[in-house]
């Protein structure tokens, strides 16, 4: 597995300074948060990447990569995770005995055959389309929702602009820095986080660390 790389320190100067003058509550979280640390994990397959997310899904991340560790096992010879033919090739049995769900069984059976049929980008063809594009497309997938691919965008194609709406963490982390009674909408969340544009993914992730502070 590749290594994760941080964000360039230009690049987090550049989202800081700019999260900092839209919005003085955000301010206050970055300073008790201190530097941006959004790290791009390395991938040099989609699919690899897409399948290690399906095994993640509703797992806390020992026991995800545990998992994922005993199916990429399965295929000594596949240095970046199996491919989609292997996927195919392989019997039920086998990739149950790794501990995959038979629903995440049949999630990456399905991204196997996209991936077989062409629907599914190569990585150089995502880094070409939008996001909008990307989420359409990979959507598409069996288990695969507009999350997971938000999580792919921001931490393995280093997207700047991307806000999980839906994502728990987020909605929370908003409810703490703005001091909400309840937890927000995710249309709230939507249409106060325009003014964090087009530096939405980092602000996503100090949302992320205002539900680890101890006060703010």
């Amino acid at each position: 597995m590749k290594p994760s790389r941080p964000a360039t320190s230009a690049y987090a100067r550049r989202a800081v300074a700019h999260l900092r003058d839209a919005d003085p509550v955000l301010a206050r979280v970055i300073d008790a948060a201190g530097p941006l640390r959004l790290e791009q994990k390395q991938t040099t397959s989609l699919f690899a990447a897409l399948a290690e997310s399906i095994v993640h899904q509703q797992l806390n991340g020992r026991a995800a990569a545990t998992i994922h560790a005993r199916v990429c096992a399965l295929f000594p010879r596949a240095q970046d995770g199996p491919t989609p033919a292997q996927i195919l090739r392989a019997p039920d049995e086998k990739l149950r005995g790794a501990g995959l769900s038979a629903a995440k069984l049949l999630a990456i059976r399905d991204l196997a055959l996209k991936a077989k049929e062409g629907a599914i980008p190569s990585l150089e063809e995502a880094r070409g389309l939008d996001d909008a594009e990307l989420i359409e497309r990979l959507t598409a997938v069996r288990g695969i929702g507009t999350w997971t691919v938000q999580m792919l965008l921001m931490f393995r194609l280093g997207r700047p602009d991307v806000l999980p709406i839906d994502d728990y963490g987020v909605r929370k982390g908003f409810q703490i820095a703005y001091r909400k009674r309840a937890l927000p909408a995710p249309k709230d969340v939507a249409k106060h986080g325009a003014r964090w544009a087009p530096h939405r993914s980092a602000a996503s992730w100090y949302l992320w660390r205002a539900t680890e502070l101890d006060a703010l």
